[in-house]
């Protein structure tokens, strides 16, 4: 499966022990789902345009920031499957260790969940469902 390549190429050069991705934290899901999300919205604006820097980071802001992230989880929760939706509730309830700067604490819980599905289905090998909620959570934004 091509959409696949990258986590396979990164297992082959950085080998890791098998692990079931339900054993997985809800912290460390939300570690990764960052990561990825981040990258795929910084993809998408650097493919939409070649603009400055200052330019790319305005246009990223609107897609990662807390408040916006928590939209996109209203706008896809009645989407989610069961197992889904389960993964976001667990990251939304998770203790993190820091506080939002710019967010409510609601919007902030709301975005770790988000981050949480994101790396879920990331790890899980489901990116093409991972970029379909995010397209149909950014088709909403707009």
């Amino acid at each position: 499966m091509e959409s696949q390549e990258i986590l396979d190429k990164i297992k082959e050069t950085f080998p890791c022990p098998p692990q079931d991705v339900r054993a997985y934290s809800p912290l460390a899901l939300a570690f990764i789902g960052d990561g990825v999300y981040s990258l795929v919205v910084r993809t998408m604006v650097v493919c939409q345009a070649n603009r400055a820097n200052n330019a790319l980071h305005n246009v990223t802001v609107k897609y990662v920031k807390a408040e916006n992230q928590a939209k996109i989880v209203e706008i896809i929760k009645p989407l989610l499957s069961e197992e889904e939706a389960d993964v976001l509730r667990r990251g939304r309830n998770a203790k993190p260790h820091t506080t939002a700067k710019n967010a409510s604490i609601s919007d902030y819980h709301k975005a770790t969940g988000l981050e949480a599905l994101v790396g879920y289905l990331y790890l899980a090998g489901r990116t093409d469902r991972m970029l379909e909620l995010m397209k149909i959570g950014f088709d909403g934004l707009d």
